[in-house]
């Protein structure tokens, strides 16, 4: 049985590897984040389901940096790509585990994807696609992000609120966010996804 989320991220992954430059650790964790902050941003749900905790180094999917940490990523992304330790990511933060990834299987499949999680996926990667780690680190950093809002109120090691990403530009009303939310998380609970 798939998992339509895992093999959401796994395509993602391997999207962003392949169209984007300099894809390590401090990337393609950023990568993530705008992907899923800017879909809820635009449409009130994340994408991957994941939790983004503030690091030094900017937002970090908390369950993909553990199953990467603990060498237990799911067997389809073993099967998909390698996680190869590497030191040249742009960021100062050396207590962290950095790494790049090798793609072993080239092959992307969008057909787990919605029209508009490839909307926002492919302009993730028109944004970002020349950024070093750097360059996305200070980008997260920014006054009033989701991070820095985070890091102001609740200090490192948190997570990062999806509803942070709603600014005056966003479409969607509080009631209709906490509904999608809801529904979200009954999606995610009962495996229904």
């Amino acid at each position: 049985m798939y998992d339509a989320s895992e093999e959401k991220v796994l395509n993602a992954i391997k999207y962003f590897v392949k169209h984007t430059k300099y894809v390590g650790r401090t990337k393609l964790f950023k990568l993530l984040y705008f992907w899923d902050f800017m879909h809820f941003k635009k449409y009130g749900m994340s994408i991957t389901g994941y939790q983004y905790c503030t690091f030094p180094f900017g937002p970090v999917p908390q369950k993909l940096y553990e199953q990467i940490s603990k060498n237990e990523l799911p067997e389809a992304f073993r099967k998909a790509f390698s996680i190869i330790p590497d030191n040249s990511d742009e960021d100062e933060f050396n207590d962290f585990i950095k790494f790049k990834i090798v793609l072993k299987n080239k092959n992307i499949d969008l057909d787990w994807l919605s029209p508009n999680e490839k909307e926002i996926l492919e302009q993730v990667v028109e944004i970002f696609k020349v950024s070093n780690a750097k360059q996305m680190t200070e980008i997260t950093h920014l006054h009033n992000s989701p991070w820095d809002k985070t890091i102001q109120t609740k200090g490192m090691g948190k997570i990062i609120d999806y509803k942070l990403a709603i600014d005056d530009e966003s479409t969607l009303d509080p009631q209709t966010i906490d509904e999608y939310l809801t529904l979200q998380k009954e999606i995610y609970h009962y495996g229904r996804f």
